[in-house]
């Protein structure tokens, strides 16, 4: 299916690394112009790399924290200034640090919220205008199936991600017809994150070897983990015309796992 991005221009928020990464890859096999940040420079130039090996299309990778609004407004601004326009946007956040609720401080409130939704509050906000002049303007969350199924350990993530569908079905309903926004509720992928926590309890001798870890980190009835690129074709997908009636949506890619 030619999802017809072709010349697209794409911005990818804290996209050099994971499922982020992914769907700025899946975006750039399907034509479209990309631009991705992150805080490591080391990871920002093997992204750009990469994303320039995929397409035919323009890259823009640079340096960028998603928790500071100058840095993103900036961060548009370039991305506009570079391709000319913008017509889709992704918001990522690598996730806020684990732990129960009685070990979490106010601090860690705060600074969940600033990485989670704020950023793509200011994101947004700052692309709207932009979005709304494109023949297609789109912006796709993704976020975790924490916010249908909290996930234990995980109280940040659990509670604060869950403002982002708010954010989300509100901006649907504001933004339309111009923009359709939806959202990706990813389960267990096989990231790097997760590769490095298995490596670790491999090491912990918690597993035999990294199959047997990586097997346990699924419970879904497709008795697997997802590969990135799976999450970022369904990101691709919603960011182009062939979703042109999907608008306000909270969509799992978990291979099933979710009960609710």
């Amino acid at each position: 299916m030619d999802l017809e991005l072709d010349g697209n221009a794409a911005l990818c928020t804290a996209a050099t690394s994971g499922l982020g990464l992914a769907s700025a890859e899946a975006l750039a096999a399907e034509g479209a112009d990309v631009a991705v940040c992150g805080r490591t420079p080391d990871h920002v130039d093997e992204a750009r790399d990469r994303l320039e090996s995929i397409g035919d299309g323009d890259v823009l990778a640079v340096e960028a924290d998603i928790t500071d609004p100058d840095q993103i407004e900036a961060l548009v601004e370039e991305t506009v200034d570079t391709f000319g326009g913008l017509d889709h946007v992704v918001t990522s956040a690598g996730g806020p640090a684990p732990g129960p609720f009685m070990e979490t401080t106010e601090r860690d409130w705060y600074g969940a919220y600033d990485l989670l939704v704020m950023s793509a509050v200011w994101t947004t906000r700052t692309a709207y205008p932009y979005l709304r002049d494109s023949d297609d303007g789109t912006i796709v969350n993704i976020t975790s199936r924490s916010v249908r199924e909290v996930i234990d350990d995980l109280v940040l993530s659990n509670a604060v991600r869950r403002a982002v569908i708010g954010l989300m079905k509100t901006q649907a309903r504001e933004f339309a017809p111009e923009v359709r926004v939806n959202a990706v509720l990813p389960g267990a992928h096989e990231t790097p994150r997760i590769e490095e926590l298995v490596e670790a309890a491999v090491e912990r001798g918690e597993y035999d070897s990294y199959e047997t870890g990586i097997e346990s980190w699924s419970d879904a009835p497709l008795q697997r983990v997802g590969q990135p690129e799976e999450l970022g074709d369904v990101v691709a997908f919603l960011s182009s015309a062939r979703s042109s009636y999907v608008t306000g949506t909270a969509l799992p890619v978990d291979g099933g796992a979710m009960r609710s």
